[in-house]
């Protein structure tokens, strides 16, 4: 019975916490100047480890805490926005760490679940600013296109549909190597909490191991 009401308090008790703690660093990211590469690393590990500890219920439990107090704090529009796309993310990747998924399949789906997220995201911070921001993603994939066209000393106008295509190679480029950062920092810091992820692929091992 004992361990039955501390199960109980702990699953009471750890996703007020957890949520919490992934509130506070939105809010952070969204608001302070500085340390958001930081914080958006961190972002998905708390909800990620509050499922990996208390299962899949209790992770929907936090997440639905959290969204309540960024409502709160920040308002209905900007408070829902951190479901996109890391509240989405940080679910799926507890889910798939839970049942003991590759990293393959935890790996691109969060990918490709980052860069929808990252698009709604723009999509929807464009209707609330009254601008297009799209246009700083195409404007910094022609930066590049023209970057790589001067170093091979070549004069080339590329068309809009091109431009198009290279921002949103980056966006996928850019959230691959941020769920794969976010895959390391769990592979390494989770054990220390009692938690732990599946092995990674012996393809990437050596990479992880490097990395630790």
């Amino acid at each position: 019975m004992k361990i039955t009401k501390k199960s109980q308090a702990l699953d009471l008790i750890e996703p007020s916490y957890l949520a919490s703690l992934a509130s506070l660093l939105w809010i952070a990211l969204y608001y302070l100047p500085v340390g958001g590469a930081l914080f958006r690393l961190i972002l998905p590990l708390p909800i990620s480890l509050l499922q990996l500890r208390r299962g899949t219920k209790v992770a929907l439990d936090g997440i639905f805490v959290q969204i309540l107090l960024l409502i709160i704090l920040m308002g209905p529009i900007r408070g829902p926005l951190f479901l996109f796309p890391y509240g989405m993310l940080s679910f799926w990747l507890g889910w798939c760490w839970l049942n003991n998924k590759s990293w393959w399949l935890s790996l691109f789906s969060g990918v490709l679940i980052g860069a929808s997220g990252f698009l709604i995201r723009v999509f929807a911070l464009s209707i609330l600013v009254g601008e297009n921001l799209w246009i700083l993603v195409t404007r910094a994939s022609y930066g590049l296109i023209q970057k790589f066209a001067s170093i091979i000393d070549i004069s080339w106008s590329p068309s809009t549909t091109f431009i198009q295509l290279v921002a949103i190679f980056l966006v996928i480029f850019q959230e691959f190597v941020y769920v794969l950062t976010i895959h390391i920092i769990a592979y390494a810091v989770f054990p220390r909490l009692k938690s732990s992820i599946p092995q990674p692929p012996n393809k990437i091992s050596g990479f992880v191991d490097l990395r630790l």
